[in-house]
């Protein structure tokens, strides 16, 4: 509706018409701005990585003098764009023989760095695989799946390739379960479990805190027959596993240390952890 004000010309109906297709993309172009959970862009995917929001609602932190396991463990990491440009070199002789690489969030972002922490820890002759920080909210497990397959988080049996993993914790954009019920969170994580194994072959590693696991899927015990368990937990020990688990494959113990990005130990030695690369 035109608004005559006084003191001003009026407008044609032509003139107004011209005017229509801004308006018109204003309206449609006003959900890019909107935050993540169904309704528009990732606001801060570069602040997103395995376990930011698991020391934000759990603690934890840096320790430069990683626990020492009774068993034999292979020393690791994971990483993200928030790390940039790794020392992959430096990282390998300081100990670390595994990483995991965050490839993708949602069904938008892809890591900037992704090619250099990827290629960069294969080359250096670590075992490396690709993870993905979801968002449950946004688009179902399925979708998310795929962009992540399409995106780096393939497999292939060459020796030196982890499972893809599946990045499933606090939301960081809202409500910590992502407004889903248990049930439907449970549903969304198998959706994007057998769509990897379609897709790769491979069941998905699946990253995850025991809190958020009881909180969010009523500790469901559906997944430890067939998806290796990658747990966060930053103290002394991995503590209580999620149901179903009988052991945790990997053990994110820092969010800093020795290695760039988070800290891992992988629970075995290094032919354990190649044999899980081989499938």
């Amino acid at each position: 509706m035109l608004v005559h004000r006084p003191g001003s010309a009026r407008r044609s109906p032509r003139t107004a018409l011209m005017a229509l297709p801004a308006v018109f993309a204003l309206v449609i172009t006003l959900p890019a701005t909107a935050t993540a959970g169904g309704r528009g862009r990732i606001p801060h995917p570069e602040a997103d990585w395995a376990g930011s929001t698991v020391l934000a609602h759990e603690g934890g932190g840096s320790d430069n003098d990683p626990p020492r396991p009774r068993v034999a463990q292979t020393g690791g990491m994971d990483v993200s764009s928030h790390q940039g440009n790794v020392d992959w070199a430096t990282a390998w002789n300081n100990g670390a023989r595994f990483a995991y690489v965050k490839a993708t969030e949602g069904t938008t972002y892809t890591n900037p760095y992704f090619a250099q922490q990827y290629n960069g820890s294969y080359n250096v002759g670590m075992i490396r695989g690709a993870y993905h920080f979801a968002l449950p909210d946004v688009s179902s497990g399925a979708a998310q799946a795929d962009y992540f397959v399409d995106h780096g988080g393939g497999w292939s049996r060459d020796g030196r390739t982890l499972p893809p993993a599946l990045d499933i914790e606090y939301n960081p954009y809202g409500a910590t379960c992502y407004g889903l019920s248990q049930a439907g969170m449970t549903n969304w994580i198998r959706d994007f479990s057998n769509t990897v194994l379609a897709r790769t072959g491979r069941y998905p590693t699946i990253y995850t805190s025991t809190n958020w696991w009881v909180t969010c899927t009523g500790n469901s015990s559906g997944f430890g027959a067939t998806n290796p368990l990658w747990i966060a937990r930053y103290s002394s020990s991995p503590g209580t596993l999620p149901a179903g688990w009988a052991y945790h494959t990997i053990w994110q113990y820092a969010s800093s240390g020795t290695f760039p990005g988070d800290q891992d130990w992988f629970n075995g030695a290094y032919d354990r952890l190649q044999a899980l690369a081989n499938g």
